[in-house]
C-alpha cells in the first residue's frame, strides 16, 4: 500500500490497471452521522447527466460503471473507468457531515483506492479541516489517460454547497435535481442580502459593484480569506477600529465570491491562529473583545511564513479559486522562506493581495513585481496611509487590479 498526501496527483495506470475494476472506499470515524457521495461531471464540472450522482438513495450508474456498497460512515465504490460514457470525465467522491457537526471534529477520515494487493491510501484526521460541513475527498478524472488526485478540501455548506458547486441542487426528497434556472444577477443578490443581514454594510454595495464591473468579477466564484497582522505594533489600529473596518470592508467581498458567503480568517503574529470564518451575521465579532490578550497569546512579533504555510495547506488543490487578503503593518523579515513559499504556492489556486497599513519595512513584499520562479505572478502589494480613509471605490479597485489576470492566466493553464 502507498500513502499519499493532500495535493497528491498520478497517473492512475501507475499504479492500477484502468481497465479493471477498481475499488474507492470512504471510512470516516467520529461522533457525526455521515455520508458519502460519488458525483460524476462532465468536461465543465457541473453534474449535467444527474444518473451519475451515486449516493444513498441513487447507489449505481445507469450502466453499473459505478456501484455504491455500504453506508454512512464506510461506503466503497466500485467503479468501471472504461466504461464510462465520454461525457463523464471525473469522478468526485465526497464526505458530508449532518447536523451540527462540523468535519474540523472527525477523528479520521480515509480514502483508498485498491486494486487486488496494491492500494493506495489518503489518511486526514479532524486536524486537516476547521468548520467545512463537506469535503472533496478524492477526484479521478480523464486528462488524455485517468489520473487520480487527492483533494481533500472542503464546503462550509454541506452538500447543498456541493450540489450548487457542480450545478446541481438538493431535493429534500432525496433525489439529485437537475440546474436550476439563471439565478438574479449575484451584484443585486449581494445588495439584497447585506440589506437584510447587515445593514451597517450596504453602502459598501456601490463601490463594490463599480470595482467588480470593471475588472470584470462580477460573475466570479472564489473562496475568500483575511490574513490579519496582530504584532505588537499593531495595537493601536487594533485599539482605534482599523481592524474591524478592514474586516467590514472585506465581508462583502466574501459574500459576493464565496460559494457560501464567509471570510475565512487568520490572525497571525510570531505565531499563527485559524479563526472562526466569518459572516454577515457574526462580523462584529471578528475582532474580540479581548483583542489584547490574543495578540499576547500569538506572541508580539510577525512570522509570516507560518501562517502563509497554514493558508496554502487550506487551499491546496481546490477546483475554486481563492483571493487572500493579507494585511500587515511592516516589519517583514523571513525573505527568502516567504519567497520559497510564494513560488510553491504559485502551483496552488490561491491569488495573494498583500496590503500595507501605516507602517514600513514591507521587505519582499515590495519586489513581488520582480520575482522569478513562479508559474504564474500570484501576488500584488500596495501599502495604505490609513486604510479607513481611502476612498472605498478606489479601494476595491486596487484590491481586485491584478486578480483578473491571474485567473486568467490560472485558467489558461488548467489550473482550475
Amino acid at each position: 500500500m502507498t500513502e499519499i498526501g493532500r495535493g497528491f496527483r498520478g497517473k492512475i495506470d501507475d499504479y492500477f490497471n484502468s481497465s479493471d475494476e477498481i475499488a474507492i472506499s470512504i471510512s470516516v470515524s467520529g461522533d457525526g452521522e455521515y455520508d458519502s457521495c460519488c458525483f460524476g461531471v462532465d468536461s465543465a464540472d457541473k453534474l449535467s447527466d444527474e444518473s451519475y450522482f451515486v449516493f444513498f438513495n441513487q447507489t449505481a450508474s445507469p450502466n453499473r460503471e459505478i456501484v455504491l456498497g455500504g453506508s454512512g460512515a464506510d461506503t466503497v465504490y466500485r467503479v468501471n473507468l472504461s466504461r464510462l460514457p465520454s461525457h463523464i470525465c471525473k469522478l468526485v467522491f465526497t464526505v458530508s457531515v449532518d447536523g451540527n457537526g462540523v468535519m474540523g471534529q472527525i477523528r479520521t477520515l480515509t480514502a483508498k483506492l485498491s486494486q487486488g494487493e496494491r492500494a493506495l491510501s489518503l489518511g486526514l484526521t479532524g486536524d486537516s479541516f476547521h468548520s467545512e460541513k463537506a469535503v472533496i475527498a478524492v477526484e479521478i478524472y480523464r486528462k488524455d489517460v485517468w489520473r487520480v488526485a487527492a483533494v481533500a478540501n472542503g464546503f462550509n455548506g454541506g452538500l447543498s454547497a456541493l450540489l450548487k458547486h457542480f450545478g446541481g441542487e438538493e431535493d429534500l426528497s432525496g433525489a439529485p435535481a437537475a440546474a436550476p434556472p439563471p439565478a438574479e444577477p449575484k451584484k443585486v443578490l449581494l445588495e439584497k442580502r447585506l440589506e437584510r443581514e447587515a445593514p451597517q454594510l450596504v453602502s459598501l454595495v456601490k463601490p463594490l459593484k463599480v470595482a467588480l464591473e470593471k475588472h470584470k468579477l462580477s460573475e466570479t466564484v472564489a473562496r475568500v480569506a483575511l490574513v490579519m497582522d496582530i504584532s505588537g505594533s499593531m495595537s493601536e489600529r487594533y485599539g482605534d477600529g482599523t481592524v474591524q473596518e478592514i474586516v467590514n470592508k472585506t465581508v462583502p467581498l466574501a459574500v459576493q465570491f464565496d460559494d457560501d458567503g464567509e471570510l475565512d480568517l487568520w490572525y497571525y503574529g510570531s505565531r499563527p491562529k485559524r479563526m472562526p470564518s466569518i459572516n454577515t451575521g457574526n462580523y462584529k465579532e471578528a475582532v474580540p473583545a479581548d483583542w489584547k490578550q490574543l495578540m499576547k497569546s500569538l506572541g508580539y512579533g510577525n512570522h509570516e511564513p507560518a501562517v502563509i504555510e497554514q493558508v496554502v495547506d487550506e487551499y491546496r488543490g481546490g477546483k475554486l479559486p481563492a483571493y487572500a487578503l493579507f494585511i500587515t503593518d511592516g516589519g517583514v523579515g523571513n525573505e527568502n522562506s516567504i519567497k520559497k513559499l510564494l513560488i510553491k504556492a504559485s502551483h496552488e489556486p490561491i491569488f495573494w493581495q498583500f496590503v500595507g497599513v501605516g507602517g514600513f519595512g514591507y521587505g519582499v513584499l515590495e519586489r513581488l513585481d520582480t520575482m522569478g520562479g513562479r508559474y504564474v505572478d500570484n501576488a500584488n502589494f500596495f501599502a495604505l496611509d490609513d486604510f479607513r480613509r481611502v476612498d472605498n471605490t478606489e479601494l476595491y479597485s486596487r484590491m481586485l487590479e491584478e486578480f483578473p489576470v491571474w485567473l486568467s492566466e490560472i485558467r489558461r493553464k488548467g489550473m482550475i
